[in-house]
Protein backbone atom coordinates (compact mmCIF):
# COMPACT_ATOMS: atom_id res chain seq x y z
CA UNK A 1 0.00 0.00 0.00
CA UNK A 2 1.28 3.47 -0.91
CA UNK A 3 1.59 6.08 1.78
CA UNK A 4 0.41 9.58 0.96
CA UNK A 5 3.81 11.20 1.64
CA UNK A 6 4.96 13.14 -1.41
CA UNK A 7 8.29 14.85 -1.91
CA UNK A 8 9.36 17.06 -4.81
CA UNK A 9 12.67 16.87 -6.62
CA UNK A 10 14.33 18.04 -9.82
CA UNK A 11 13.81 15.58 -12.63
CA UNK A 12 16.62 13.11 -13.20
CA UNK A 13 17.22 10.76 -16.17
CA UNK A 14 16.30 7.83 -13.91
CA UNK A 15 12.72 9.23 -13.89
CA UNK A 16 12.31 9.21 -17.70
CA UNK A 17 10.52 5.86 -18.07
CA UNK A 18 8.05 6.60 -15.27
CA UNK A 19 7.35 10.08 -16.68
CA UNK A 20 6.67 8.58 -20.10
CA UNK A 21 4.23 6.12 -18.50
CA UNK A 22 2.45 8.95 -16.66
CA UNK A 23 2.15 11.02 -19.85
CA UNK A 24 0.91 8.00 -21.81
CA UNK A 25 -1.69 7.34 -19.13
CA UNK A 26 -2.77 10.99 -18.97
CA UNK A 27 -2.75 11.97 -22.64
CA UNK A 28 -2.81 8.75 -24.67
CA UNK A 29 -1.39 8.29 -28.16
CA UNK A 30 -2.98 11.54 -29.37
CA UNK A 31 -0.32 13.48 -27.48
CA UNK A 32 2.11 13.04 -30.35
CA UNK A 33 -0.09 15.06 -32.72
CA UNK A 34 -0.46 18.07 -30.44
CA UNK A 35 1.22 21.38 -31.25
CA UNK A 36 3.20 21.46 -27.99
CA UNK A 37 4.56 17.96 -28.61
CA UNK A 38 5.78 19.04 -32.04
CA UNK A 39 7.81 21.77 -30.37
CA UNK A 40 9.15 19.42 -27.69
CA UNK A 41 10.40 16.92 -30.24
CA UNK A 42 12.73 19.66 -31.52
CA UNK A 43 15.07 19.16 -28.57
CA UNK A 44 15.36 18.45 -24.85
CA UNK A 45 13.49 20.03 -21.99
CA UNK A 46 15.42 21.79 -19.22
CA UNK A 47 15.92 19.26 -16.43
CA UNK A 48 16.94 22.03 -14.01
CA UNK A 49 13.44 23.52 -14.39
CA UNK A 50 11.54 20.20 -14.58
CA UNK A 51 10.31 18.44 -11.46
CA UNK A 52 8.79 15.21 -10.20
CA UNK A 53 6.55 14.35 -7.27
CA UNK A 54 7.74 11.20 -5.53
CA UNK A 55 6.15 8.74 -3.16
CA UNK A 56 9.29 7.05 -1.94
CA UNK A 57 11.08 6.26 -5.20
CA UNK A 58 7.85 6.11 -7.25
CA UNK A 59 7.15 9.02 -9.59
CA UNK A 60 3.51 10.04 -9.15
CA UNK A 61 3.56 13.29 -11.17
CA UNK A 62 5.81 15.47 -13.27
CA UNK A 63 6.09 18.82 -14.97
CA UNK A 64 8.56 19.90 -17.62
CA UNK A 65 9.75 23.23 -18.96
CA UNK A 66 11.27 23.39 -22.43
CA UNK A 67 13.37 26.28 -23.80
CA UNK A 68 11.76 27.89 -26.85
CA UNK A 69 11.88 30.95 -29.03
CA UNK A 70 8.85 32.96 -30.08
CA UNK A 71 10.16 34.83 -33.08
CA UNK A 72 13.38 36.23 -31.59
CA UNK A 73 12.21 36.14 -27.95
CA UNK A 74 13.45 33.45 -25.56
CA UNK A 75 10.75 31.83 -23.45
CA UNK A 76 9.72 28.51 -21.92
CA UNK A 77 7.00 26.03 -22.85
CA UNK A 78 5.37 24.39 -19.83
CA UNK A 79 4.19 20.84 -20.10
CA UNK A 80 3.30 18.23 -19.94
CA UNK A 81 2.03 18.47 -16.40
CA UNK A 82 0.60 15.08 -15.43
CA UNK A 83 -0.43 13.34 -12.22
CA UNK A 84 -1.21 9.63 -11.87
CA UNK A 85 -4.99 9.16 -11.40
CA UNK A 86 -4.72 7.76 -7.86
CA UNK A 87 -2.82 10.90 -6.82
CA UNK A 88 -5.07 13.56 -8.38
CA UNK A 89 -6.95 16.21 -6.40
CA UNK A 90 -4.33 16.35 -3.66
CA UNK A 91 -2.60 19.56 -4.76
CA UNK A 92 0.36 17.74 -6.31
CA UNK A 93 -0.02 19.36 -9.73
CA UNK A 94 -0.32 22.79 -8.12
CA UNK A 95 2.80 22.18 -6.03
CA UNK A 96 4.72 21.15 -9.15
CA UNK A 97 3.49 24.28 -10.93
CA UNK A 98 4.63 26.57 -8.11
CA UNK A 99 8.00 24.81 -7.93
CA UNK A 100 8.70 24.96 -11.67
CA UNK A 101 7.51 28.56 -12.09
CA UNK A 102 9.63 29.74 -9.16
CA UNK A 103 12.67 27.88 -10.53
CA UNK A 104 12.12 29.58 -13.91
CA UNK A 105 11.83 33.00 -12.25
CA UNK A 106 14.97 32.45 -10.15
CA UNK A 107 16.85 31.31 -13.28
CA UNK A 108 16.03 34.65 -14.91
CA UNK A 109 13.34 33.59 -17.37
CA UNK A 110 10.72 36.18 -18.26
CA UNK A 111 7.94 34.34 -20.10
CA UNK A 112 6.26 30.92 -19.99
CA UNK A 113 3.60 29.70 -22.42
CA UNK A 114 1.40 26.60 -22.49
CA UNK A 115 -1.68 25.05 -24.01
CA UNK A 116 -4.17 24.23 -21.26
CA UNK A 117 -7.29 25.13 -19.32
CA UNK A 118 -7.27 28.75 -18.15
CA UNK A 119 -9.35 28.06 -15.00
CA UNK A 120 -6.63 25.66 -13.78
CA UNK A 121 -3.61 27.75 -14.81
CA UNK A 122 -4.92 31.28 -14.02
CA UNK A 123 -3.99 31.07 -10.30
CA UNK A 124 -0.37 30.65 -11.42
CA UNK A 125 -0.50 33.85 -13.50
CA UNK A 126 -1.47 32.46 -16.91
CA UNK A 127 -3.77 34.44 -19.21
CA UNK A 128 -4.94 33.99 -22.79
CA UNK A 129 -2.46 35.12 -25.42
CA UNK A 130 -3.83 37.81 -27.74
CA UNK A 131 -4.78 36.24 -31.05
CA UNK A 132 -2.55 36.26 -34.09
CA UNK A 133 0.59 37.40 -32.25
CA UNK A 134 2.11 34.01 -31.53
CA UNK A 135 1.88 31.07 -33.90
CA UNK A 136 2.15 27.43 -32.87
CA UNK A 137 3.33 24.79 -35.38
CA UNK A 138 -0.17 23.25 -35.42
CA UNK A 139 -3.65 24.58 -34.66
CA UNK A 140 -4.38 25.42 -31.02
CA UNK A 141 -7.72 26.42 -29.52
CA UNK A 142 -7.19 30.17 -28.86
CA UNK A 143 -8.86 30.06 -25.43
CA UNK A 144 -6.34 27.39 -24.34
CA UNK A 145 -3.21 29.24 -25.53
CA UNK A 146 -1.88 30.87 -22.36
CA UNK A 147 1.11 32.91 -21.18
CA UNK A 148 2.55 33.88 -17.82
CA UNK A 149 4.80 36.91 -17.56
CA UNK A 150 7.46 36.24 -14.93
CA UNK A 151 8.68 39.77 -15.55
CA UNK A 152 6.13 42.56 -16.05
CA UNK A 153 5.31 43.28 -19.70
CA UNK A 154 7.38 40.30 -20.92
CA UNK A 155 4.71 39.47 -23.51
CA UNK A 156 4.68 43.00 -24.91
CA UNK A 157 5.85 43.10 -28.54
CA UNK A 158 6.40 39.32 -28.61
CA UNK A 159 5.28 37.79 -31.85
CA UNK A 160 6.24 35.07 -34.26
CA UNK A 161 6.33 31.31 -34.59
CA UNK A 162 7.07 29.13 -31.57
CA UNK A 163 9.94 26.69 -32.01
CA UNK A 164 12.29 24.77 -29.78
CA UNK A 165 15.40 26.67 -28.74
CA UNK A 166 17.62 24.02 -30.38
CA UNK A 167 15.72 24.40 -33.66
CA UNK A 168 16.13 28.18 -33.41
CA UNK A 169 19.89 27.90 -33.20
CA UNK A 170 19.86 25.98 -36.49
CA UNK A 171 18.05 28.80 -38.35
Amino acid sequence: MLTQVVTYAPEDPVHDAAIEDINKEAFGPGRFARAAYRIREGGPHDRALSFVALNGEHVVASVRLTPIHIGTTSALLLGPLAVRPAWKNQGIGAALMRTSMEAARVAGHHLVILVGDEPYYAPFGFRQIPRHLIEMPAPVEPTRFLACELKPRALEDVQGRVRHHAASSQD
